[in-house]
């Protein structure tokens, strides 16, 4: 079988499973049992198959995932993300649009606790979306920037899916953790000058109001109280990796003790919550685990079949220059958001992509941040972007999809502005990791 063949068995077979809404990894599944059957010889296919899936989703490096989803889990089920909501409210007095200021100060250190873009997200809708529609604030200023700051999870560390695109692609997993803070900061920013765009432009978006005066006494207090102890989280997490002090999964598990440790001295830590935590981080980490197993045994079929190396040498023969080749794989990476999870893109895409990385001579730790905001990009775009209908299910009753995107698409500009610096500015990405070296 020619290479183009083998490619349109295998990856037309998987989308046409896709588009018929069969769930990702059963997709996976049935897709390699027929390209082994196919390609590979059968029976005797089948085993090495089976021994290269335990491989997969035994690897070390795969540690982290679900202890910094159990991290985020217990942030959010025993309302201490709430506390930090509620203090840093109490700082931004009278400026005007000031809710939706807080969702991106509070979101981006959610951010940095929860490393979950689903979770995130919810937690910003369920918990100020409410009150910024009472309070008068135009649908569109409230829903645009909670799916942005939503989307922050996936590059500020710690990003779940930063440690699976590290493992999947032979990556530094630390290097690549640390270098998107910088970036994520960056485009924290960028939310903050557009949310303050929006408002010059239409000053009805977020009306005026006299809030509730605090005293020093209290915001301090506040402060204190609620917000320096996350210092203690994101030190465990981030600073540990920074100053060389443990591993990815050795910082994971110090973010996660250090959660549970807040919540027990704050009397938050019930048998309940442990409960709801663990089932959360049980249900999203075997999702992932399925997934991982069906896609890197995919990669490896399309090895074998020679469909990889042909996709390389056609990518190739055009002969375009390393940023025309980078944009081109942009591209091919926001389309696919369209209708594709993330571990989907990343398990299809990245044996093709890997080795044009290498062959262009891009850095690759520089590269993964590119592609996680490209993921990041693809999760707010329409029709099927996965914070769209995350964000569409916490709205009020009535709310369309239409509104829903209309709000989001300023804050995709961001995304792209970013992209833009970091291939202008390599050193937004690589300086941290660098220092960290």
């Amino acid at each position: 079988m020619e290479w183009y063949e083998a490619t349109a068995f295998l990856i037309g077979g998987l989308m046409v499973l896709m588009l018929f809404g069969m769930p990702v990894a059963v997709a996976f599944l049935i897709i390699n049992m027929a390209g082994v059957m196919v390609l590979m010889g059968g029976i005797g296919g089948i085993e090495q198959l089976l021994t290269n899936a335990t491989a997969a989703v035994t690897s070390f490096t795969l540690a982290p995932v679900p202890l910094f989803l159990i991290m985020g889990e217990l942030l959010f089920h025993s309302g201490l993300a709430i506390g930090v909501f509620n203090a840093l409210d109490k700082c931004f007095g009278g400026v005007r649009g000031r809710l939706a200021y807080l969702t991106v100060g509070g979101g981006t250190i959610f951010a940095t606790l929860s490393g979950s873009s689903m979770a995130n997200t919810a937690m910003l809708g369920s918990t100020l979306m409410p009150d910024m529609l009472n309070r008068g604030y135009k649908k569109y200023i409230v829903m645009g920037p909670i799916i942005a700051t939503g989307g922050l999870a996936m590059i500020i560390p710690p990003s779940s899916l930063a440690v699976l695109l590290g493992s999947l692609a032979r990556i530094d997993v630390g290097a690549l953790l640390i270098a998107g803070l910088i970036p994520g900061l960056v485009l924290a920013m960028l939310y903050v000058g557009t949310i303050w765009l929006m408002i010059r432009i239409d000053p009805e978006a977020a009306p005026g109001y006299t809030p509730e005066t605090h005293s020093l006494q209290e915001v301090l207090g506040g402060l204190i109280r609620d917000v320096l102890p996350m210092a203690l989280v994101i030190f465990a997490v981030v600073g540990l990796i920074l100053l060389g002090w443990a591993t990815p999964t050795e910082s994971a598990a110090c973010g996660t003790a250090a959660v549970a440790i807040l919540a027990l001295l704050y009397r938050r830590l019930s048998m309940e919550v442990i409960v709801k935590s663990l089932r959360g981080s049980v249900k999203v980490s075997a999702m992932m685990l399925m997934i991982i197993l069906g896609s890197t045994t995919f990669s490896q079929i399309l090895a074998f079949s020679g469909a990889s190396q042909g996709l390389i040498a056609f990518a190739t023969s055009f002969d375009l220059s390393a940023y025309a080749m980078l944009l081109a794989m942009l591209i091919v990476l926001i389309i696919l958001g369209m209708f594709m999870d993330q571990l989907s893109i990343m398990m299809l895409t990245l044996p093709i992509f890997i080795p044009l990385v290498v062959l262009y001579e891009f850095d690759t730790v520089w590269f993964g941040i590119v592609m996680l905001l490209a993921l990041e990009l693809s999760l707010a775009t329409p029709p099927f972007g996965l914070l769209l209908f995350v964000m569409l299910g916490v709205a009020p009753r009535g709310t369309t999809m239409k509104e829903v995107v209309y709000a989001s698409v300023p804050f995709i500009l961001c995304t792209l502005v970013l992209i833009g610096l970091l291939a202008a500015v390599p050193d937004l990405a690589l300086w941290l990791p660098s220092v960290m070296r």
